[in-house]
């Protein structure tokens, strides 16, 4: 099977218009047999958006008319292609609790979803920051972070504390992007080793029975070129029987499949 685990829609806010259908027909057209849909969830309602747009996730309001699209799409193909209704849950360190009232009330619409970390609690001011917004931001994280090694650290401690929480039976199986605060690496790069990090976080995962997401998006991105995780990553989640699912991450139709052929050729 074929199967593409993290899509976006028109429901983006950052993301194109391109319909619900355009990425269905983009999907067959690359051979994918299974696709899912992965808006970005509402962010929890106490939580302010940090980033200038203040267009990370859709809305509470148009939750249910997302959910009804993706569902209605799902039974209009249902004879050529697997289509899940899904979402990218964003765990945010300090609201355990919204978050997991949230798939209390949504998790049984779903069919998979994915576990992702956006925003880094700053431990020196406790603010939010996005870590994937844009260098501009990135280079600002870096100076009020106290370094970039830091940066680093806050993330992957972020993400191992995502593994950890209490965020209920709907809590998603699947950690998205889990070297996603790599995307400017090239711009700004690190000369701390982070392997030990990354050990603790895929020993946890196997532990309790994660996926990972393998995700493309990164091989198009400027100052990244390297998928999330990259491929030393990879051999290491295989040597401990951790479930890979590609991911396109396509924010518009004709990003579906990015990455795909580099990542087959990087694991031959």
């Amino acid at each position: 099977m074929k199967k593409d685990g993290h899509i976006h829609t028109p429901f983006c806010p950052h993301g194109t218009k391109d319909s619900l259908n355009q990425y269905v027909e983009q999907a067959i057209a690359l051979g994918f047999t299974e696709m899912t849909f992965t808006e970005h969830a509402p962010l929890p309602k106490k939580f302010i958006d940090t980033t200038p747009t203040q267009d990370s996730s859709i809305t509470i309001e148009d939750l249910p008319f997302y959910l009804k699209e993706v569902d209605s799409i799902k039974k209009e193909y249902d004879a050529i292609i697997k289509i899940n209704v899904g979402l990218e849950i964003d765990y945010i360190e300090g609201f355990e609790l919204e978050i997991k009232d949230f798939l209390a009330q949504w998790g049984h619409f779903l069919d998979d979803s994915i576990l992702s970390v956006h925003f880094l609690k700053n431990p020196l001011s406790n603010h939010y920051d996005c870590v994937d917004y844009s260098p501009e931001l990135f280079g600002q994280m870096i100076e009020e972070y106290g370094g970039i090694s830091n940066v680093y650290n806050c993330y992957y401690q972020t993400l191992l504390k995502s593994l950890k929480a209490d965020l209920g039976p709907n809590k998603p199986k699947r950690i998205g992007h889990m070297t996603l605060v790599h995307k400017f690496q090239q711009l700004y790069p690190v000369d701390k080793d982070f392997q030990p990090h990354i050990y603790t976080i895929l020993d946890e995962m196997k532990k309790n029975g994660y996926e990972l997401d393998y995700n493309g998006a990164g091989v198009n991105k400027p100052y990244c070129k390297e998928p999330y995780p990259p491929k030393w990553i990879v051999e290491e989640a295989i040597k401990r029987d951790i479930p890979l699912v590609y991911g396109s991450d396509a924010h518009q139709a004709k990003d579906l499949g990015q990455g795909w052929e580099v990542m087959l050729w990087n694991n031959r």
